[in-house]
């Protein structure tokens, strides 16, 4: 899963919004395709189609962090999942 919620809030917080990280890929706007060089084991898709909020508790050990032209990435498959 990719932690979508700001890190200056998370001590604050009992949940966190996250997306889901799948081997389905379906080559839609509203996906991010990651591979090894972005720290996963094989190539997957962060799906922004199924953002949710979870207890934070669910949060595993951190896997990788995307850089900041990724991130851009994720920002506008989350806005096309979101119709804007």
């Amino acid at each position: 899963m990719l932690l979508l919620t700001r890190d200056s809030v998370l001590e604050y917080l009992g949940e966190v919004t996250i997306a889901p990280i799948t081997s389905t890929i379906r080559d839609l706007p509203s996906e991010v395709v990651l591979g090894p060089a972005d720290g996963v084991p094989r190539t997957c898709a962060i799906n922004l189609d199924h953002i949710q909020t979870v207890p934070q508790s669910r949060l595993g050990a951190l896997v990788a962090t995307l850089p900041t032209a990724r991130m851009q990435e994720v920002r506008e498959a989350l806005l096309f999942a979101l119709g804007y």
